[in-house]
């Protein structure tokens, strides 16, 4: 049964969970989730609570699965609670510290290169993570899979292309990244949404990861590609950096551009 609770509708368990608690609706973000943060009761740690219902609800059921999994190895949100039904989840987790990469590149642009070794460095510490404990498939065929379902679905949203595609439809982009294939890639567990609002910061080292609902085994340029274009808006130098702190010499420019392309239809 689900009960009204200050601002969403709950499962009971869950209510009871947020009692007393005051909501705030987050609106960073773009997974189509109704997000709040839970604060103000005293003595008590703050919380989010992420809640959808159809694709975004398939969302939140794969990211509760994998911040459980993901808590024996990355600093990730706790799952407090957890709940499914009639095509809707709720997903109630405890807030992280530390802030967004972005917040303080935004603040002071000084602090860029701290940031990106920080980045990287955490970077091949989620990709150092033994496939073999991975459960979670986040490889091409599933991928593009997911991605032409989206397209049918009528789910892309056209007008939030990058500027060198906008104007361009779905179709457009999926015949391009057909005409990419094929292309090598390797096998490593992977974020799957490595962007600078995803990377939460203190002390100069990265202190927690969210939305992690993608994470999974993939190419390892699924999360440099994200990151690197996140960078581009605060100069090419953080972008080299990103490669060089991460331990690549040469970037490969196929992989990159097929991964921005693919990103396109999420």
């Amino acid at each position: 049964m689900t009960e009204r609770s200050n601002s969403a509708t709950v499962p009971r368990a869950i209510s009871t969970a947020v009692e007393g608690y005051r909501w705030s609706r987050d609106t960073v973000g773009q997974s189509g989730a109704s997000v709040y943060r839970l604060h103000g009761k005293p003595g008590a740690m703050h919380l989010f609570l992420k809640t959808g219902t159809g694709a975004v609800a398939a969302d939140i059921i794969a990211e509760a699965a994998r911040l459980r999994w993901l808590a024996e190895y990355l600093p990730v949100p706790q799952v407090v609670d957890f709940e499914a039904a009639d095509g809707a989840a709720w997903l109630l987790m405890t807030a992280m510290p530390g802030q967004p990469a972005c917040r303080l590149l935004e603040a002071d642009s000084s602090t860029g290169p701290k940031v990106v070794d920080a980045l990287a460095a955490f970077m091949r510490r989620v990709h150092a993570i033994p496939v073999e404990a991975c459960p979670f498939e986040n490889a091409l065929a599933p991928r593009l899979a997911h991605a032409r379902a989206r397209i049918d679905a009528g789910q892309v949203d056209e007008d939030d292309f990058d500027e060198e595609r906008l104007g361009q439809t779905a179709e457009q982009v999926w015949a391009d990244v057909q005409a990419m294939l094929p292309l090598a890639f390797d096998r490593i567990v992977t974020h799957g949404d490595f962007t600078l609002d995803n990377l939460l910061l203190d002390g100069g080292a990265v202190v927690g990861c969210i939305d992690v609902g993608r994470a999974g085994i993939a190419d390892r340029y699924q999360d440099l590609a994200l990151l690197w274009t996140c960078l581009s808006e605060f100069g090419a130098g953080l972008q080299d950096r990103l490669f060089e702190q991460y331990g690549i010499d040469k970037p490969d420019p196929r992989r990159m551009a097929f991964h921005l392309l693919l990103d396109e239809l999420f």
